[in-house]
């Protein structure tokens, strides 16, 4: 133990092979070589899929990979009780309690209700963390629920054209999670955010056989000439692997 109290812990920094310096490491296994060598800086990035699909864990590995190097993170939930996130988040062998401590980690539960009245001020709460802690990292997962709270498509669509303007304001990569099927049609509101997002990956949970099974696609990003096809995904103790080879069956 330190002086003040916090634990002595050695980090183990990722590796980044060839990430170019206007890009960041995404910490997925097999991830970067599909988008270039990383996320682009300072964009927005959108995360879909249906319950279960794997949009929290892609979204925690994201900050994973910038704590490990050394980066500010910001994590705002609607949903989870930190309590209970960080004894999931450990079966991953992901401490998030060390670097919350360490002053590294954020976690911030907030309603949907908050994030309204955030947009309203221009900022609030989460501006005020943002720049003092000057984060690096964003996930809000999810804004499933910040979208139910405007009651018609025009009040929505304004929403989130605010928030995507505070988080570009902000100066952070974001990571956005969203809950619906990628593949099936699409409502006002996730047309909207698929606009204003830099990028789109559907995260797929597919039942074939007698199994489901899980599976990424990039359906858009900016300035980045992606891979267009589908890969296997495999859920391990470390977090999410991408295949290595794209799959070459349907997704039925």
């Amino acid at each position: 133990m330190n002086k003040k109290g916090a634990p002595k812990k050695q980090v183990k920094k990722t590796k980044r092979r060839n990430c170019p310096p206007d890009r960041i490491f995404s910490g997925i296994v097999n991830f970067d070589k599909l988008i270039e060598g990383g996320f682009e800086r300072k964009t927005t990035n959108l995360v879909v899929g249906d319950s279960g699909s794997g949009k929290t864990i892609f979204a925690v590995q994201f900050l994973m990979g910038g704590l490990r190097n050394g980066e500010k993170c910001l994590y705002v939930t609607f949903e989870e009780k930190k309590e209970v996130f960080y004894s999931n988040m450990m079966d991953f062998g992901w401490d998030l309690e060390f670097f919350e401590k360490k002053g590294d980690f954020i976690f911030l539960e907030y309603t949907p209700e908050k994030v309204k009245t955030m947009l309203e001020e221009g900022g609030g709460t989460i501006e005020s963390i943002v720049l003092r802690k000057k984060i690096s990292r964003i996930v809000i997962d999810s804004i499933t629920s910040f979208a139910l709270l405007f009651g018609d498509d025009l009040k929505k669509r304004e929403a989130a054209l605010e928030l995507f303007r505070l988080l570009r304001k902000w100066g952070c990569t974001s990571l956005l999670t969203y809950e619906e099927d990628p593949s099936g049609e699409k409502k006002a509101t996730s047309k909207t955010l698929e606009f204003e997002s830099d990028s789109i990956i559907a995260l797929y949970f597919i039942r074939q056989k007698k199994e489901r099974k899980r599976y990424i696609e990039i359906l858009k990003m900016r300035s980045t000439k992606h891979s267009c096809e589908v890969y296997p995904v495999e859920m391990s103790k470390k977090g999410i692997v991408v295949g290595s080879k794209a799959y070459a069956g349907k997704l039925e």
